[in-house]
């Protein structure tokens, strides 16, 4: 085996959960492993998660600042695009691995298409019914090869035209870490983030950029039915995306005693949080790709996360729809369910490692061209 240069792109929590999988079996088989630490990582309001990308060890980070708060998507991404090319320019890669649908994922791709550097994009052909889906499918088209989720996925990535031989049903890379041990037990984790209920749920609502105007009396028809139920909830801060100031009005609302606002957690602390949650409510990812797989109940609100997933577990609602939220949160509380293996089995990370050292994976061409299915 030849080792490589990989550069990892990371701008948000999210995408590192499912990044630290494949970079840590990439180190492991021998490649020399970078991150590019941006984004959300950087941001104190968001819990400063770059210390989360410091703790892993063996790989070389690269820490760039990309935006302040309240900056427009577009200027975001004209600033990860300069920092991002300048490092390649003296830190040439030898693949560049981006995650998703995010802004910080569409610079990356962008650069390296210019620069004719091979890029992988991690989970593409996934639907979200936001901006979101545009970035996602427009990586695909900038990308070299394709690690998605789900055969689904891979259906909508030959669609766009991709070579099948650069296009690996993975699964999952987050799942890997929730199919095994947390590390930790749910008491250290309430110690930890000073948690004090035995029962609870857990709330993740973020911004819908095409929603803008209405995303505040999302937050405000969600926060006030919770609040209603008499319940107790884990409340996790939204992302940085525009919108997420009316959120987080919202959420500086809620009584304390029955509401505790985490502006990020450890993922390991949040794995074993979510195992031994009696629900998951919001519009995360987690929502309709974590919590099937761990057979906990989840309602699914609103569009950001539309068709994205359909499993027995999962339950769709508005926002503003007060009743539907209720029903879920009597009927649905503390059930479980069989877990759901679409998204794969927990073993992307081996089989991502083992298909770098695949014959014929370095040799597809850089130039792409449409490929038509007779």
């Amino acid at each position: 085996m030849t080792a490589r240069r990989l550069l990892f792109l990371t701008g948000t929590r999210a995408d590192f959960g499912k990044l630290e999988p494949l970079a840590i079996a990439a180190r492991d088989a021998g490649h020399e492993v970078t991150f590019f630490v941006t984004g959300m990582h950087m941001l104190e309001k968001y819990g400063l998660t770059r210390n989360e990308v410091q703790r892993l060890p063996g790989v070389v980070k690269h820490e760039f600042i990309n935006q302040r708060q309240g900056d427009p998507q577009d200027i975001i991404l004209s600033k990860t695009i300069l920092g991002l090319s300048d490092w390649v320019h003296e830190n040439r890669p030898d693949l560049t691995i981006v995650h998703g649908d995010r802004i910080e994922a569409l610079a990356g791709a962008l650069v390296c298409a210019t620069n004719y550097i091979r890029c992988a994009h991690i989970e593409g052909g996934e639907v979200s019914g936001t901006i979101d889906e545009v970035y996602r499918h427009c990586n695909t088209k900038l990308c070299t090869y394709h690690f998605v989720s789900s055969e689904a996925a891979r259906a909508r990535v030959l669609t766009l035209g991709e070579e099948p031989g650069t296009v690996f049903n993975i699964g999952s890379p987050e799942l890997d870490f929730h199919g095994g041990p947390s590390g930790v037990t749910l008491d250290e984790v309430c110690k930890h983030y000073a948690i004090p209920f035995k029962e609870y749920g857990i709330a993740v609502f973020h911004p819908v950029t095409s929603e803008r105007d209405t995303i505040g009396e999302q937050a405000q028809s969600l926060f006030a039915t919770l609040s209603a139920s008499g319940r107790n909830f884990i409340v996790i801060s939204p992302n940085n995306d525009p919108g997420s100031e009316d959120i987080f009005a919202e959420i500086e609302k809620l009584d304390p005693a029955r509401f505790r606002h985490l502006p990020n957690m450890r993922f390991a602390y949040f794995s074993e949080l979510m195992k031994n949650a009696a629900a998951i409510i919001g519009n995360s990812s987690a929502g309709v790709r974590e919590a099937p797989f761990l057979g906990i109940p989840s309602l699914n609100l609103g569009t950001r996360q539309l068709h994205r997933s359909v499993a027995p577990s999962i339950t769709e609602a508005s926002a503003f729809d007060r009743d539907a939220i209720a029903d879920f949160l009597t009927n649905r509380w503390g059930q479980r369910f069989a877990s759901d293996r679409s998204f794969g089995q927990g073993n992307s990370a081996a089989r991502f490692a083992g298909i770098l050292d695949a014959d014929g994976f370095w040799s597809v061409p850089l130039q792409k061209h449409f490929y038509s299915v007779e």
